[in-house]
């Protein structure tokens, strides 16, 4: 089923997506006045030899000396943003038993440093801490006894291991004294995580350019967040693959950069969708442009979001 086509023609100075630097929808978007999402393209530049990014160094703040633009694409902002920051946490168990013994063995590898003066003066300082660590675990487990008991259930827990029987220290000294050792829970950071994104723009052309627009921003993120093949001349190395290109995002009121909303680090784009049948029927014009279609696109950023991030010279929200 096609539609009837646009009826404004294709302006004579239309230029296709390699030769345009700036693509953007709706295709007579006025970006000094209204507020937009805007998309650049940059080459992706890899860490180097150092291995390891400084924290903050990916940080988007507008045109920065020694990248290299490709694309700038305009969008509206879509009608569902959002923003979350999240950083892993872990819980973590250590029985005052274990506490003392881990203590023990880290004073013990500590008095190597003693032998660098005098291997004599060394050894009673090794000597010395080990006495101290069998002293702070004895106690810990109560004493005497209590490491008897200590070993006695781990020695149990391990024979009835071979007779197909699971069960724990821990769970013997419950069953048998109704009693646990204090594994001293306690959260631990471990780590922060990187942020995801996605975005979706439905998009009807009204005419010929701005169909020839559409089609050319939905190319361009396909384009650009494909891996690379090497190639020489006519031929194609197929032994390495680059990295694709990444994409720097920014909310923008006019020229300026948005006052309030969230700001964005380097990104990898993850994924695009695009529904050619937005409407649910399939429907065209008479060159085979849809008559509405919906663009989900996908972001990650490459590197977390730390506290240096926010300084002074960040507004609104920050990252």
């Amino acid at each position: 089923m096609a539609a009837t086509p646009g009826t404004v023609p294709l302006s004579s100075d239309y230029k296709p997506s390699s030769d345009k630097k700036v693509l953007r929808y709706p295709y007579t978007m006025i970006a000094e006045t209204t507020d937009y999402l805007q998309i650049d393209v940059i080459k992706y530049k890899p860490i180097g030899k150092g291995l390891v990014n400084a924290p903050g160094s990916r940080r988007n703040q507008g045109p920065q000396q020694g990248k290299s633009k490709i694309k700038t694409i305009l969008l509206p902002i879509p009608s569902n943003i959002r923003d979350g920051n999240t950083t892993r946490y872990g819980e973590s168990n250590l029985n005052s038993v274990g506490a003392a013994l881990v203590a023990g063995v880290l004073d013990v590898m500590g008095s190597g440093g003693d032998y660098a003066e005098n291997f004599k003066n060394g050894l009673n300082s090794t000597t010395q801490q080990v006495v101290n660590a069998l002293e702070d675990v004895k106690n810990s487990a109560g004493g005497t006894e209590g490491i008897k008991a200590f070993i006695t259930r781990e020695l149990a827990s391990r024979a009835a291991g071979l007779a197909g029987v699971n069960i724990t220290p821990d769970q013997l000294l419950a069953r048998t004294t109704g009693e646990i050792l204090n594994p001293n829970m306690e959260l631990l950071f471990n780590g922060p995580t990187l942020r995801s994104f996605k975005f979706s723009f439905k998009m009807t052309p009204r005419n010929r350019d701005e169909a020839m627009e559409i089609k050319n921003i939905i190319r361009c993120f396909k384009t650009h967040m494909a891996p690379k093949v090497a190639s020489a001349g006519d031929t194609f190395n197929t032994t390495f693959l680059s990295t694709p290109d990444v994409f720097e995002l920014r909310y923008r009121q006019g020229a300026i950069e948005h006052s309030f909303l969230n700001k964005f680090k380097q990104c990898f784009m993850e994924s695009i969708d695009v529904n050619y049948t937005a409407d649910g029927t399939y429907a065209t014009y008479d060159d085979g442009t849809p008559v509405s279609m919906v663009m989900t696109l996908s972001f990650k950023e490459i590197e977390p979001v730390y506290d240096v991030d926010y300084g002074d010279e960040i507004t609104g929200v920050g990252y």
